[in-house]
């Protein structure tokens, strides 16, 4: 008998939606890297982290109690703790009120496992321009710079550096610096930023988690568009998409312990993955072998629509297409958009 969605812990669909996405987000990487080249994949990273640190740096440094903290160190600190939201681990080392460092470590979230091997330097300088470059500018502070000393393909210690406020403006081409031979000061376990305890339960680090990858995969969608044009980004995405379906959807079955027989337990499988993106579920109807069910709320396209919208849920649909395609027994997956809901349908092939 097929699981009730109900019986499996909200806490392992969250997770596991988690560690989809960020596969996901980390498939679509390595794909553009190998099929369009490293000035492409730099060009769609550099445009993602602009439009994450226009979405997100002012209010989140409101939202983390910053404000008011010398430019440097605020900056270095939002790294600290935003990115640990996430679940991604970087050390802070404060040398003095103008500069701050910050030291991610490994292993990578944004190059997980072997992943790291296959994504050009192109990657981490994109990011590197789209993000850390505009620090200085979103604050209003022209002395406001970051110096990199180390980057991952580098095969050095991880991406390191520290933002710095100096005497003097800097001109565009100043905001971001290398400095390869310097290292940071030693790490102080007594002077890392810590989010409030009371405030920050598991469950809530758990979705904070969620968040973070379907944010990135979201604005990764909508942005490879405009890096590579309409045809080549929803191209990529959805076989990225459908890859990540296929080659995830054991360790997501296992997780809310999803059972591979038929088109109702791979109804209930979807059901209980969807219930961990926080969206809602009403059964339809069952008949003929096939099972639907009505998704609502849809996280996954929350704010954005016209073409945006589009573009990530037709990348979206392909991901749990992927999924039933990993099935022992051969099914179909239909998805009909309803505008504020998917109509799905899981069937015999």
């Amino acid at each position: 008998m097929p699981m009730s969605p109900a019986t499996v812990p909200m806490s392992a669909a969250v997770t596991a939606q988690a560690e989809c996405h960020h596969q996901f987000l980390l498939g679509l990487e390595l794909m553009v890297a190998s099929r369009e080249g490293p000035e492409a994949v730099g060009d769609w990273m550099f445009r993602l982290f602009r439009r994450q640190h226009e979405e997100n740096f002012l209010s989140g440094l409101g939202k983390l109690g910053l404000v008011g903290q010398p430019d440097a160190v605020a900056c270095a600190k939002y790294h600290v703790l935003s990115n640990g939201i996430g679940g991604v681990a970087v050390d802070y080392m404060e040398e003095s009120v103008a500069k701050a460092w910050v030291r991610f470590r490994y292993p990578r979230w944004m190059y997980d496992g072997p992943a790291i091997c296959g994504v050009p330097i192109e990657a981490s300088r994109g990011f590197l321009r789209g993000w850390y470059a505009q620090n200085g500018v979103s604050l209003n502070n022209p002395r406001l710079g970051f110096v990199c000393v180390s980057e991952d393909m580098s095969g050095q210690f991880g991406l390191c550096g520290y933002f710095r406020e100096y005497d003097r403006e800097l001109g565009a081409d100043e905001r971001l610096a290398f400095a390869p031979g310097e290292r940071p000061p030693a790490w102080d376990p007594d002077r890392q930023p810590a989010l409030p305890a009371a405030e920050w339960s598991e469950e809530r680090r758990a979705k904070a988690r969620r968040n973070y990858a379907v944010e990135f995969v979201r604005n990764g969608i909508c942005e490879l568009v405009p890096a590579l044009g309409e045809a080549k980004a929803l191209a990529h995405g959805r076989l990225a998409a459908r890859l990540t379906g296929l080659q995830h959807y054991r360790r997501m079955a296992d997780a809310v312990r999803g059972v591979d027989v038929g088109p109702g337990e791979a109804a209930e499988f979807l059901r209980a993955m969807f219930l961990g993106m926080g969206d809602g579920i009403d059964l339809v109807e069952t008949g003929g072998g096939s099972v639907s069910f009505r998704e609502t709320g849809l996280r996954i396209v929350r704010g954005l629509d016209g073409a945006e919208r589009d573009a990530v849920l037709a990348c979206w649909i392909e991901l749990w297409r992927g999924a039933v395609a990993s099935h022992r027994r051969f099914m179909t997956l239909d998805a009909e958009d309803e505008g504020g809901a998917l109509l799905w349908k899981v069937g015999p092939a």
